[in-house]
């Protein structure tokens, strides 16, 4: 990088991580941070955290996490906005933006900003092209997935995407099939950059040392044997994301046990479905793992099956790859930029026979796990980073 001053950019995002949530938006950390040492410009970042007008509950945790300070390399600020759980999605925006403003004055008056950027469409994107709009300076807005598809579907959602995105100076996307879902909510497809996501190489990578099962079951506390078909799930535990799918499938797959990983609201029903398709004993609830654990689940596991009804560009298929894993998913988002090849794995119908015979034709056809992680061996957050000033550079230049 040259000498001449960083650009600096005011970064929107409600996914960040925090002392309360840490792994929550670890990826949206990964690619600013890679910006900051990548590139020319300078991300400070304002991460909006929601509280409601009596906090109560887990949200006494989120209320002590709103602490602001450098962290990696990036000066991140965390204000607090009213939340009303559940009922206020159509006023989020509002709220953020309102919230947000007079922090984001008196950082411009201190050091003016050349651009705003919103890591998530919905509600930071037209939040953050309110403030855009006070400061008088150009926005770029970025789809990730369900926020396109979650808020997309609800009129007054539709409406503030198709907004946002007709006044951002750029739009990025995470595949090209998200950006042509979004083409047809009425955006501007030529307008859409492709921006995907990164990869931390040096941890994702193949472990394929003959004890990695037995230092997992000593680490996780559960029983693992070489000769177990093991299948890994990443994803928060909600419908969407189809674990129910996974365990039904389980039943006819005796030899199969499943690693959950991830947390939500649906894990009281998923332990129920377990108890009651009878493979309590094979399936274990993980939770939230420190990202030290999880490239040693996936380079364990014998494939990652992720069968979700909705994706931008999923984080978990090429973490999975990295590890020289193959993965088994549904044809959601760029689920086709990803596995091009069958040694990737297969793209399945959502259906649990369907799952179950994409399980059963990648467990018979293994790979090389050295030949499965070079399926993504274009990803990193280096490259991601660099690819974001560029984007940014063409906003600025242009």
């Amino acid at each position: 990088m040259s000498d001449t001053p960083k650009r600096r950019v005011l970064v929107l995002s409600t996914l960040w991580p925090n002392e309360a949530h840490p792994r929550f938006g670890t990826f949206v950390a990964r690619s600013i941070e890679a910006l900051a040492r990548e590139t020319s410009w300078q991300p400070v970042v304002i991460n909006p955290i929601g509280l409601p007008p009596v906090v109560f509950g887990r949200y006494k945790t989120v209320r002590d996490a709103a602490v602001s300070g450098p962290e990696k390399g990036v000066e991140v600020h965390r204000p607090v906005f009213r939340l009303l759980p559940k009922v206020g999605g159509r006023l989020n925006p509002a709220l953020i933006a309102s919230s947000v403003m007079p922090l984001a004055r008196t950082l411009h008056e201190a050091a003016p900003f050349d651009l705003v950027d919103a890591q998530f469409f919905y509600p930071d994107g037209p939040a953050a092209m309110r403030i855009a709009g006070e400061l008088g300076l150009p926005f770029s807005v970025k789809a990730r997935g369900a926020d396109i598809h979650y808020w997309g579907a609800r009129s007054y959602g539709l409406a503030a995407l198709r907004e946002t995105a007709d006044k951002a100076a750029g739009v990025l996307a995470v595949s090209d099939a998200l950006a042509d879902d979004m083409a047809a909510l009425g955006m501007q497809r030529e307008k859409i950059t492709i921006h995907r996501t990164g990869l931390d190489r040096d941890r994702f990578r193949p472990l394929g040392h003959t004890q990695l099962r037995t230092r997992l079951a000593e680490e996780l506390g559960i029983p693992l044997s070489k000769d177990d078909q093991l299948l890994a799930t990443v994803g928060a535990l909600i419908e969407r994301k189809g674990q129910a799918l996974v365990i039904k499938a389980l039943g006819d797959l005796p030899e199969a046990r499943l690693l959950l990983v991830g947390k939500g609201e649906d894990e009281a029903s998923l332990r129920a479905l377990a108890r009651s398709e009878g493979v309590t004993d094979r399936v274990h609830f993980l939770g939230s793992l420190d990202h030290d654990l999880l490239p040693l689940v996936l380079s364990a596991a014998d494939a990652m099956v992720l069968p979700s009804a909705s994706e931008g560009l999923a984080n978990a298929w090429i973490e999975a790859l990295a590890c020289g894993t193959p993965i088994v998913i549904t044809d959601a988002g760029g689920a086709r930029e990803v596995i091009d090849t069958p040694v990737a794995g297969v793209i399945v119908a959502r259906r649990t026979e369907a799952v179950r015979e994409g399980i059963r034709l990648v467990l018979q056809n293994r790979r090389p796990p050295e030949e499965v992680a070079a399926c993504v061996k274009e990803y990193s957050w280096e490259a991601n980073g660099r690819a974001l000033g560029a984007h940014y550079d063409r906003l600025f230049e242009g």
